[in-house]
């Protein structure tokens, strides 16, 4: 195996994702439009997606890091939304953009057009993801997006095998559709229920870190596979087992969550440039085997799809907001009047990403008499134009959409007075945990080192109310100035331990030892700031 043109595609998505940092053109929009300049250069390797590497090896710890940063509670809180969409729309979407496909291309099948419209129902993960931290959603419509990328591409894996099952000949019912769905979703929900406990046992009673982020690495890919083994829908799998150890994270040692927290930061950056990269790069794939169509009527196909699954998702939800309202007065009293602008925002949000394409590619070459499978070439190019037009059709235009309509973002003065009432109780508690074991004889504790206890718990205590208002001159609350003078005195210090090193006083070992130890002082006193 050459691994030369995986390190290409890697490096060089990654150098465009971190480019794109100093544009205002969201990452996943230039590392697809790069992808697709970069394809036809002379020489560029073949980046065909194998769906064998795509869905075992990148969906499960993409699946992975999205449900982790996500909240089971707010995923709880918008159940019937997220359901809604993920099951409700994606099946949805399947039946009614397939039957438009059918309508519209005299050569494709029922049972093909159905294929093509499981293929490309389900909105993707890291599209949806990227994208709304990138454009500042109000946290309830991130929460949706969110939990129904998550979810859908269990939905929409399992319609697709069903609609698959037809088109090649093996027969396909109401009944078994139902049932296979039914094996996936709970056998998935099943498997991960009773991996995340003893998954969640292992993290908090190893006792090194690097054991414990070990585990963690493979985690999303064990919890697939096991699901797959079973029969049962390995997305689910892997976003119960994420969901549960990202809720009972505070239980990991504190060492684990900082490492933990640093690698898989890096391997979704990673593998999102390097899933936007392969997006872009499979023009060419796609174009190889198009030869029999006339490009003027293929052009046709695609923006008719396009604006068929456009308007299937706002077909479906306008209604899926106000009808459970209209029949139930339970959820009248629960949740206020949505107004027509987060419906919009979720309607125009459709972005379709590489599950598609994996899904897409495959799809078997002949069916069970031995001939072609209908029209698989042009179902291959209708995906990826598909793809490629809601990333950049609706991710170019959602920021500007969302400035358009004002909606309203997070009130960061009510967050920090939330943030000053939650510390000042915990804080309480601090120091009458403190006091009580200052009480006990084998707490002996010296003058200098209890005021530095008690200061360091004051300065936490304070910090939230001083950054609602600035108190010197460059506007810094003095928890902000705290902060600043804090990284210049360990700066001071680790320029100390190297030149130590250097005139050969301390050797490296010990100079990793002394920088680790800053290291942990920087990384926390970053987290407070940013909230990283």
């Amino acid at each position: 195996m050459d691994a030369l043109p995986v390190l290409l595609l890697v490096a060089g998505s990654a150098a465009v994702a971190g480019a794109a940092r100093r544009t205002p053109i969201p990452a996943p929009l230039l590392i697809v439009t790069v992808g697709l300049a970069v394809s036809y250069l002379p020489g560029v390797p073949d980046y065909a997606l194998d769906p064998e590497i795509v869905l075992p090896l990148l969906l499960p710890p993409l699946l992975y890091t999205a449900a982790a940063d996500s909240s089971y509670l707010g995923l709880r809180a918008h159940a019937r939304a997220i359901g809604l969409l993920s099951v409700g729309y994606v099946l949805f979407a399947t039946l009614a953009v397939g039957y438009v496909i059918y309508l519209l291309v005299p050569e494709l099948p029922l049972t093909a057009a159905l294929v093509l419209g499981a293929v490309i129902a389900p909105p993707d993960a890291v599209a949806a993801t990227a994208v709304a931290r990138r454009v500042g959603l109000p946290a309830r419509i991130t929460t949706i997006l969110q939990g129904e990328s998550l979810v859908n591409d269990a939905t929409a894996i399992t319609a697709y095998k069903v609609a698959v099952a037809a088109a090649v000949g093996e027969g396909a019912s109401w009944g078994k559709g139902i049932g296979e769905f039914l094996l996936a979703s709970v056998g998935g929900i099943a498997v991960g229920l009773v991996l995340m406990v003893p998954l969640h046992w292992l993290r908090t009673h190893l006792t090194e870190a690097l054991l414990q982020n070990s585990l963690s690495l493979l985690t999303p890919f064990f919890a697939y596979a096991v699901a797959e083994k079973f029969g049962g829908s390995g997305v689910l799998a892997v976003v119960v087992v994420a969901l549960y150890l990202a809720h009972r994270s505070w239980q990991v040692d504190f060492a684990t969550r900082l490492q933990e927290d640093a690698v898989w930061r890096m391997v979704a950056f990673i593998l999102e440039s390097a899933v936007f990269a392969l997006i872009g790069l499979q023009l060419p794939v796609v174009l190889d085997d198009l030869g029999q169509y006339d490009s003027p009527i293929v052009i046709w196909y695609a923006l008719a799809l396009f604006l068929a699954v456009v308007a299937a998702r706002f077909v479906w939800v306008y209604p899926a907001t106000y009808l459970p309202r209209f029949f139930s007065a339970r959820v009248r009293r629960r949740e206020p009047e949505p107004t027509w602008k987060g419906p919009f925002v979720i309607g125009w949000a459709g972005m379709r990403g590489v599950v598609s394409l994996a899904i897409a590619f495959s799809i078997p070459v002949s069916v069970h008499d031995g001939s072609d499978f209908p029209a698989r070439s042009l179902i291959l190019f209708l995906t990826f134009t598909t793809v490629i037009g809601t990333l950049v059709v609706q991710g170019v235009s959602l920021p500007p959409i969302i400035r358009l309509l004002r909606l309203p973002q997070r009130d960061t003065r009510r967050d920090t007075l939330i943030e000053a009432q939650a510390q000042s109780e915990a804080s309480t508690a601090a120091e009458k945990r403190l006091e009580a074991l200052l009480t006990e004889e084998t707490n002996p504790l010296p003058g200098p080192l209890l005021d530095r206890l008690r200061t360091v718990l004051e300065r936490r205590k304070n910090a939230p109310w001083e950054r609602l208002g600035a108190v010197n001159d460059e506007g810094e609350s003095a928890d902000d100035t705290y902060r600043r003078l804090s990284r210049e005195m360990i700066g001071a210090e680790r320029a100390v331990f190297v030149e130590l090193r250097d005139h050969r006083r301390i050797d490296d070992e010990m100079l990793r030892t002394l920088l680790h130890r800053l290291d942990l002082e920087e990384a926390a006193a970053y987290r407070e700031e940013t909230g990283d």
